[in-house]
């Protein structure tokens, strides 16, 4: 059964962010008192009464007053259109405005379930005085909330119960005695068992107007994310999902990172928000603007993919407009400044006319595919013999070093155990060559490989 969408929607610095955080249980969009915090679309899947799921969707402010949120706005209103159920949210704290009663009209013609949310209702008082004053608007439901003190809300949850269908409760399947399958049925069941991994999870990460929305809606084939000239318009990661070749692909669109001492106010949490999304990521698509090239700050973003140990490709973004920038020039720059990412893949595209953009989504799948693959022990270690046959290890203050055997232990990304005699031994210069070899023989294209030192009997775990 398809989810109901639930979209909040209301003019900037309303509540609409804290409510959406509130339904989800969860501190997931950035809620400030500037306005325009929130200017791309957020989802999360919602389960209300135990039994009730629904998507709620956190919409950016409603606004003309800039270009920008000229964008917003019709986003938001896109969104709506979308949506089965609105919840248009007002700030109890002023007098009711005309520009919310004319967007509120203008959503009750879509003749979809809507409730007029009367937010910052902080108590009775304010119930007694501030709230009546928006019956104004003629809304068959008209609530007073106070998301921040968290009153109120139960009749809002009453009437998202009666728009929203329970859950169609699983059949429990009673086995008769005679019927009960064997040991050896089930371990059957379980060898005949296809593990199947399909979903990927893909953070789009890089310096601020390098392009990272534009890419992402060119990927959705719509407009999803806000695309402007302004620097830094996204702040809080963009979660949206597609189907390509039974793979559910999901894109996280971060935020564009400034140097430290540039970043201000919100964006400091949009820096923590990135760092957060990216544990979470399988694969990041690191963008480099094709007209300016590297610069250091580059280098400190690819850093976050190292750290997080993530499968990458490296997306030169804008080259359409590249000016007189060859192919071979632009990979050497690359290659020179971000020496660490020397495994991932490069793919020039224009996110503006879409070119390459699509050949994007076959090298995700395929970094994924290698990301989680595993090398059968054998294989492995005939692999480890033959490098060690042509290059010993080098000593260790006078002593031998042997590399007893190999194993792989864990996948996303490959982690591969070396047992030896004396681990401490282990020069990094030969595990880069054991890794130059493991590529060599194994294809980890896009994938970054992790190789551990361990004594026999140590406990095989994440360091």
């Amino acid at each position: 059964m398809d989810l109901k969408k639930v979209a909040i929607l209301g003019r900037p610095n309303v509540g609409k962010s804290s409510l959406f955080n509130r339904l989800a249980r969860v501190r997931d969009a950035i809620t400030s008192d500037i306005e325009g915090t929130t200017r791309d679309i957020k989802k999360r899947v919602v389960t209300i009464s135990d039994n009730r799921d629904f998507e709620v969707i956190d919409t950016g402010g409603i606004d003309d007053s800039t270009e920008m949120f000229s964008t917003v706005k019709k986003l938001s209103l896109k969104t709506a259109k979308e949506a089965d159920i609105i919840i248009y949210m007002v700030d109890g704290k002023t007098i009711p405005q005309d520009e919310d009663k004319e967007l509120f009209y203008r959503l009750q013609k879509l003749n979809k379930p809507i409730v007029l949310i009367v937010n910052k209702i902080d108590n009775d008082r304010d119930r007694d005085s501030k709230f009546w004053d928006f019956y104004d608007f003629g809304a068959d439901i008209t609530l007073p909330i106070s998301v921040s003190h968290n009153r109120y809300m139960n009749a809002l949850y009453s009437w998202l119960e009666e728009h929203i269908p329970a859950r169609k409760q699983k059949e429990t399947l009673i086995l008769e005695e005679d019927n009960e399958p064997s040991f050896e049925d089930i371990v059957k069941k379980i060898d005949d068992i296809d593990i199947v991994d399909k979903d990927i999870k893909v953070a789009i990460i890089g310096r601020v107007n390098t392009g990272k929305s534009s890419l992402l809606n060119a990927l959705l084939k719509e407009e999803r994310a806000v695309v402007s000239s302004v620097a830094g318009t996204t702040i809080d990661p963009i979660n949206e999902s597609i189907e390509y070749k039974d793979y559910n692909i999901t894109f996280i669109d971060t935020a564009g990172i400034r140097r430290r001492g540039k970043i201000e106010g919100i964006e400091k949490y949009a820096l923590y928000r990135t760092e957060e999304m990216l544990k979470k990521a399988d694969i990041a698509l690191l963008i480099i603007d094709a007209t300016v090239g590297v610069f250091e700050l580059d280098e400190r973003i690819a850093n976050l993919i190292e750290k997080y140990r993530l499968g990458s490709l490296i997306v030169i973004n804008k080259w359409d407009i590249r000016g007189d920038i060859t192919y071979e020039k632009a990979v050497e720059d690359i290659r020179d400044k971000l020496k660490f990412l020397h495994y991932a893949p490069l793919i020039t595209v224009s996110a503006k006319t879409g070119q390459r953009v699509n050949k994007i989504l076959d090298e995700i799948i395929s970094i994924y595919e290698r990301y989680k693959q595993r090398i059968p022990t054998s294989k492995l270690n005939e692999v480890i013999k033959f490098a060690v046959g042509k290059h010993h290890p080098p000593s260790y203050n006078g002593a031998v070093v042997k590399i007893k055997f190999a194993t792989q232990y864990e996948i996303k990304p490959p982690k591969i155990a070396l047992i030896m005699n004396r681990p401490d031994g282990l020069h990094f210069s030969y595990k880069r060559y054991l890794a130059n070899t493991l590529r060599s023989k194994f294809d980890f294209r896009g994938v970054p490989l992790d190789i551990s030192a361990r004594r026999r009997g140590e406990r095989v775990e994440d360091d």
